[in-house]
This record gives C-alpha cells, structure tokens and sequence, in this order.
C-alpha cells in the first residue's frame, strides 16, 4: 500500500480508466475527483439494456460501475488496491436512460484490504444503485 496515501491526479486516473478494454467499452468519464470523492459517468448506450420491455439497463453493468468506481475511489485516494474481494450490490429502481453518474467514497484504507461505497443515479439524480467494495492491497 502506499503508505503516504500520495492522491493520484487527475490525468493518470484517467489514463488507468482506460486501460482496460472493458472500461474503454463503458467509455468511463471522469466527472470529478477529491481526495475525498470521486464520480464517473457513463453514457447509455443500447447494448446495455437487458429488458427491452421497460428498457432498463443489465444489473451486471451497475454492478461493474459500481465496482470499477470503488476500485479508482481508492487508487485516486493513493490506496494501491489490486483487486475486487468481495462486492455488495443494492437494486433500487431500474435504470433506463443515462447518463449513469457513479460517486465514490473511501470507508477505509487498510494495510491489506480497503473499502469504498459507491451511488449511482440517473439523470434525475434518482439513486439507481448502491454498493460496498473490499479490495485487495
């Protein structure tokens, strides 16, 4: 871990965002980021949607936010976490138009696991989702 808790800026955040091609195809933004707090924002896109009756989005997509935004809370944070342990995900109303605006928060920064809580909401700023990471240092 780093122990000096040194934040990360803006830009390498960034950079670390799309690395990966998944987070590429999320195409992920960065709206803000605090060494407190962190939102991201992803647009709605079709292939998201799993149920084209109401048309709300895939709840593993809400999932992924949710997880992906708890992981660079805590890298923005200075905390060198390195994977997903464990996951919660809390439903509380279906999402169906974007953007999804997803804020981080660090709940602790541990030696060799750290928590974050993440919120996602709609464009109405009606919270969508909620969820609870502990990641491996």
């Amino acid at each position: 871990m780093n122990q000096n808790h040194t934040p990360i800026d803006r830009e390498r955040l960034d950079e670390m965002l799309r690395i990966a091609p998944f987070h590429r195809w999320l195409d992920l933004k960065i709206r803000s980021v605090t060494r407190d707090q962190l939102v991201i924002e992803m647009p709605w896109r079709d292939e998201i949607v799993s149920n084209p009756m109401i048309g709300s989005a895939h709840g593993g997509v809400l999932a992924s936010l949710i997880d992906l935004t708890g992981l660079y809370t805590l890298l923005a944070h200075g905390v060198t976490a390195k994977a997903t342990a464990d996951l919660r995900v809390d439903y509380h109303r279906p999402a169906t138009s974007g953007p999804l605006i997803a804020t981080g928060q660090v709940v602790k920064a541990g030696r060799h696991f750290s928590v974050a809580e993440t919120s996602v909401t709609g464009p109405d700023g009606k919270l969508l989702a909620s969820g609870r990471g502990a990641y491996i240092c």
